[in-house]
């Protein structure tokens, strides 16, 4: 697949993604955990597919329900 093709997200929106922070996404784009791109303007972005490629890496966002993580389930 060509890199063009991939779909990436901000630092932000991933970190929204997987529910981690700032400071993790970059501690896995450091550890080569996640893919990243800079744009022309030095931006880095993640390549969406690389969020949840490992068995280390989180859940999807959504994938327990808001209650039953209140639930403790």
């Amino acid at each position: 697949m060509n890199p063009a093709d991939r779909p990436t997200v901000s630092i932000p929106k991933a970190c929204e993604l997987v529910s981690v922070s700032r400071r993790t996404i970059y501690n896995w784009i450091a550890s080569g955990k996640v893919q990243y791109v800079r744009t022309a303007g030095g931006a880095v972005r993640i390549f969406a597919d690389t969020l949840w490629r490992g068995p280390e890496a989180p859940a999807p966002a959504g994938a327990w329900s808001d209650e039953s993580m209140r639930r403790g389930a």
